[in-house]
C-alpha cells in the first residue's frame, strides 16, 4: 500500500518548516532506558505536522538515527521520510541488491512502499556527517527547515 506518492514525498520535504526559538535545546537526547532520546514536533507552513526524532545508542555512540516523520491528520502513524544513520553495520537495499557499510541517509519512496517494504527502506552512503549532531544539521538543512533569526552558534557543531 502506498501512502505518499514521490510527488507528495517531494512536496512534504519542500514544504517551510518554522523551528522555534528553543529548538537545539529541545533536541538534546536525554537518558532514557535503552538509549538517549529526543523529539520536537513542528508545523509546516502547509498546515502539515512533522516530528523530529533523535536517538542514539547509550552504548556506542555510533550507532543512531536522526528522523523526519510526517504525522498525517488521519493517522497517528508516523511517515518517515529521512533517516540519518550512524556507523552501525552494514544496510541492503534489497530491490537493488546495493549492500553499505557505514553511515547512510534513508529515503522514503514509492517504489518501496509498492513493493510492501517500509517506506525508508532505500538508502545511500554519506560522508556527509560523522556524528548525530551533524546528521541532525544534514536534516534541517535537507528538509525545508527555516531557522530562528536569532540561532546563535549551533549547539550540535560540538556533537550530541
Amino acid at each position: 500500500m502506498v501512502r505518499f506518492t514521490d510527488a507528495e514525498i517531494s512536496d512534504l520535504l519542500e514544504e517551510p518548516k518554522q523551528l522555534p526559538a528553543d529548538y537545539e535545546r529541545s533536541l538534546q537526547v536525554q537518558q532514557k532506558r535503552t538509549a538517549k532520546q529526543a523529539s520536537l514536533d513542528v508545523m509546516g507552513d502547509n498546515g502539515h505536522e512533522f516530528r523530529i526524532i533523535l536517538r542514539q545508542s547509550r552504548l556506542n555512540a555510533m550507532d543512531f538515527s536522526a528522523i523526519l516523520a510526517h504525522v498525517p491528520a488521519d493517522s497517528h502513524t508516523a511517515f518517515r521520510l529521512r533517516r540519518y544513520n550512524g556507523k552501525t553495520g552494514e544496510h541492503t537495499n534489497s530491490l537493488e541488491r546495493e549492500r553499505m557499510d557505514g553511515f547512510h541517509i534513508h529515503f522514503a519512496t514509492q517504489r518501496y512502499q509498492e513493493h510492501g517494504q517500509a517506506e525508508d527502506a532505500y538508502a545511500e552512503p554519506t560522508s556527509r556527517y560523522a556524528t548525530l549532531g551533524d546528521a541532525v544539521e544534514c536534516l534541517l538543512d535537507d528538509c525545508g527547515f527555516v531557522r530562528p533569526p536569532q540561532e546563535q552558534l549551533s549547539l550540535f557543531s560540538e556533537g550530541v
